[in-house]
């Protein structure tokens, strides 16, 4: 893994203040990018930029991604603060709700799901499509999920139907844009240890805890795909704990 090759990257991340956007946003800015989160509780935003080890810049901003308005001011202050570049999105932001079935399930339940996991990604991604257009570079990594392979009860129907969404938009934009340069990663993991496991219907024990992956391990696999060269592309990037199957 080359890490040298993401010092000075100009990265946003959305989803920043916990979990897997919290420890991909670390460990990038560890690597030397300027890292700029986004999410919607400044004090989780906050404590994440005091945790940041490093000289690069890191910055954060509150936005609420299932607005569109508030994304299209967002980009262009991220423009700005990242010095007239953004070489990287991380849509990570999203949610789950406790009730999971079609049946449980309420319209604002499902709007609510829809709306974070892949609306969100969507108006980030469009945004910034035109800075890097303009660059003739960029790397777009979507963190899906394995329930957006393989649709299950666990995950549900709202969230999985969001993280298919989210794998289908990760493929056309990939399609559409590789020749202006923009690559496009769906990093799909299996169960981590997160806190939208606080939204199971059933308790996560610690011990199923510790089984699983960590949001360090989701972090490798960004730095990973962020690593590589502009000529090297990663349609999809499956990663689940060893226990778990996937069939």
């Amino acid at each position: 893994m080359n890490l040298e090759s993401l010092a000075q990257k100009k990265v946003i991340l959305t989803g920043g203040g916990s979990g897997i956007g919290r420890a991909s946003a670390l460990a990038l800015h560890q690597a030397g990018a300027h890292v700029l989160i986004t999410g919607r509780n400044e004090d989780k935003l906050r404590s994440v930029k005091e945790a940041a080890r490093g000289s690069a810049p890191f910055h954060y901003r509150l936005c609420d991604g299932t607005k569109a308005n508030q994304v299209a001011e967002t980009v262009p202050w991220a423009l700005q603060q990242l010095g007239g570049r953004i070489d990287i999105l991380v849509n990570n932001a999203g949610l789950n709700t406790k009730e999971r079935s079609a049946r449980s399930l309420s319209p604002d339940q499902w709007d609510q799901v829809i709306a974070a996991n892949l609306h969100s990604a969507f108006y980030f991604i469009h945004a910034v499509l035109p800075v890097m257009s303009q660059q003739r570079e960029g790397l777009i990594i979507n963190i899906t999920s394995v329930a957006g392979k393989r649709a299950s009860k666990l995950g549900g129907a709202a969230y999985s139907a969001s993280k298919f969404g989210m794998q289908a938009l990760s493929l056309c934009v990939g399609l559409e844009e590789k020749d202006h340069g923009i690559r496009c990663t769906a990093i799909i993991p299996g169960e981590v240890d997160t806190p939208i496991l606080d939204q199971r219907p059933e308790p996560v024990t610690a011990e199923k805890r510790k089984q699983i992956l960590q949001p360090e391990d989701v972090a490798q696999a960004v730095l990973f795909v962020a690593s590589l060269r502009s000529g090297v592309n990663v349609p999809e990037l499956i990663i689940t704990p060893t226990q778990q199957a996937y069939a």
